[in-house]
């Protein structure tokens, strides 16, 4: 592949009152290193078609479904035809949609969660394997510089040995839902058909166990879980908490809320160290927060040229300081790393080199995050006992890809 072109970028979904699709668009375009060229935008073909003007693509381009896209992108020439599709579908879709994707030689950006039962997350992994095609899930928040920052401070032994990690995601949109509305999108959500059993968990939830794991590297070996649902507009759990317990007994409390008062969209993880605690918050990105006993809090802004700053936090990096950076630049990470990954992809596989360490979200973590829905579903059914992590499955599909 030439390194100097563009990549060329087909979504599926996105189309309508959709959210994710277009944030997926800006990030994948927001360095010109691709531009939307195809997608099917919508199940319902006259919605895909008339998506398509909305996103800048041409009409021959603007596909009726996703199989069509597939069919009819690889009729192409090598020149034209798609490199990569990102999915923004209903979570029930993702596994049928990414396996026709790899196997049809596309390369594919996921948004999360990668699927709703583990058995398709495996048959996801089974497909990157057999295809060698590069596979991102879209876990945004692990692309923001201070995130980065944090995750190389624990790895250098800046916090010492991590004792306990606390992560929040709270937010408060579901009050503001009439029981037997129909909101604009995603009303899917409300359907254990389409959304899965885990509610709120698979929305939120597996952001906050990712953020954790990216961030301490971590491996849980079992955990608890509670949920409830207090919305009256549909049964799926709405706020949850969960335990995990790691190796040198290091322990961790996740909870996920879409039903607290004032929250927006407030992501928080803090973790406590031998050494120190660090603390960031999404909703105040730039700024990463060391306290010491007897010592003055520090607080590291996002500077790129500072000393501090370590090299993947640096390169990270858009803007110089004082200037904020956020949601988009962070999603827009995820594709860089992607775009990086999908470019080396050939010469890694023509010279058998070793995985590559990448800080992009990959295939095994999807098959992580559903890992952790299923056993939280699992304790709550069991009376909240502790369930063991299977690191069996994990090791498997890891030593696979």
């Amino acid at each position: 592949m030439e390194q100097s072109r563009k990549l060329r970028m087909g979504l599926i979904g996105g189309g309508g009152k959709g959210f994710i699709g277009r944030v997926h668009v800006t990030a994948a375009t927001l360095d010109r290193e691709a531009d939307l060229v195809a997608g099917a935008f919508s199940s319902d073909p006259e919605k895909s078609m008339a998506s398509a003007a909305e996103f800048g693509v041409a009409r021959d381009r603007a596909y009726q479904s996703y199989q069509e896209l597939f069919e009819r992108e690889q009729l192409l020439p090598p020149s034209q035809r798609c490199d990569f599709v990102a999915i923004a579908t209903p979570n029930h879709t993702h596994a049928e949609i990414a396996i026709q994707a790899l196997k049809a030689g596309f390369h594919v950006v996921c948004d999360k969660p990668m699927t709703t039962q583990l058995v398709d997350a495996q048959r996801i992994v089974e497909a990157v394997k057999e295809t060698k095609k590069i596979f991102v899930l879209s876990h945004n928040y692990s692309g923001y510089p201070m995130v980065r920052q944090a995750r190389e401070m624990i790895n250098d032994g800046d916090l010492g040995e991590v004792l306990a990690v606390r992560v929040t995601y709270k937010q408060g949109w579901m009050h503001g839902m009439e029981r037997h509305a129909d909101p604009e999108r995603g009303a899917w959500k409300s359907d254990p058909l389409k959304n899965g059993e885990a509610g709120s968990l698979g929305d939120i939830g597996t952001h906050a166990f990712h953020l954790l794991r990216f961030v301490t590297g971590l491996e849980p070996n079992a955990l608890l879980a509670k949920m409830r649902s207090f919305s009256d507009h549909h049964q799926l759990d709405d706020y949850g908490q969960a335990m995990l317990q790691f190796d040198r007994e290091a322990m961790a409390t996740i909870t996920w809320s879409q039903v607290t008062h004032g929250s927006l969209n407030d992501l928080k993880i803090e973790v406590d160290g031998t050494k120190g605690a660090l603390s960031w918050s999404q909703e105040n990105p730039n700024r990463l927060i060391l306290r010491q006993l007897g010592k003055p809090t520090q607080t590291y802004d996002r500077h790129p040229s500072a000393e501090y700053m370590k090299s993947t936090a640096r390169l990270s990096c858009r803007l110089p300081p004082g200037h904020p950076e956020a949601f988009f630049e962070a999603f827009a990470n995820l594709y860089r790393d992607a775009f990086r990954k999908i470019r080396n992809n050939d010469l890694l596989a023509r010279h058998g080199t070793k995985k590559e360490i990448s800080l992009c979200p990959t295939v095994i973590d999807g098959l992580e995050g559903v890992l952790f829905t299923q056993l939280c579903l699992d304790s709550e059914r069991n009376g909240s006992k502790w369930v063991k992590w299977d690191h069996e499955l994990i090791n498997k599909f890891s030593d696979q890809c």
